[in-house]
C-alpha cells in the first residue's frame, strides 16, 4: 500500500479520532470521544502529528511526536494509532520508520511508553529495536504499568 507521511491538519481530526478510539490506548486512556478530540487537537495545534494519507487522501493513522519530551533533548512518541480496517498492513511500522528517520538528523536516542494492557504494542516495538529500560508504575492512570523504552539509532 502506498502511503504519504504528511504534517496533519485539522481536516484529519475526525479519522485520528477514530484511530485513536478504536485502539487499545485509546479504550484505557481516551474512552470519552471529548477527551479525545481535545488531546489531538492540542497536538494538532503544536504541530507535533504527523497522518498517514493513502492515494484518496484519506488519514489512514497518525504519530504523535513531541520533540523534546525526554529529558528536554529526547524526541518522545507520544501516540501512535491506525484505524482498525488498516492495521497489520505496514502503516504503524511505516510510521515508526518516519519518526525515526527524522529524530535522527538531530539526535541519537527515542523513548516510548507502552502500557502492560498493551502486549502487541509493546512486542511490535521490540521487533523494531526498542529495548525496555523500566517500569513506571502509575504513569498515567492508577493501576496501570507503563514500560519505559527506549531505541538507540
Amino acid at each position: 500500500m502506498v502511503i504519504d507521511i504528511i504534517k496533519a491538519e485539522s481536516k484529519h481530526l475526525n479519522d485520528c479520532t477514530t484511530a485513536l478510539q478504536n485502539s487499545e490506548l485509546g479504550r484505557v486512556y481516551f474512552p470519552d470521544e471529548d477527551k479525545a478530540v481535545q488531546a489531538i487537537n492540542e497536538g494538532l495545534s503544536r504541530g507535533e502529528i504527523s497522518a498517514a494519507i493513502n492515494k484518496d487522501g484519506e488519514c489512514l493513522g497518525f504519530i504523535w511526536v513531541i520533540p523534546n519530551g525526554v529529558f528536554h533533548s529526547f524526541p518522545y512518541l507520544h501516540i501512535i494509532a491506525v484505524k482498525e480496517q488498516y492495521r497489520s498492513l505496514g502503516i504503524g511500522k511505516k510510521l515508526m520508520s518516519y519518526f525515526e528517520e527524522k529524530a535522527s538528523k538531530y539526535t541519537s536516542k527515542v523513548f516510548l511508553v507502552v502500557g502492560d494492557f498493551n502486549p502487541k504494542a509493546k512486542q511490535l516495538y521490540q521487533n523494531v529495536g526498542y529495548k525496555e529500560i523500566g517500569v513506571l508504575p502509575n504513569l498515567y492512570k492508577k493501576g496501570v504499568n507503563e514500560c519505559l523504552m527506549m531505541k538507540e539509532l
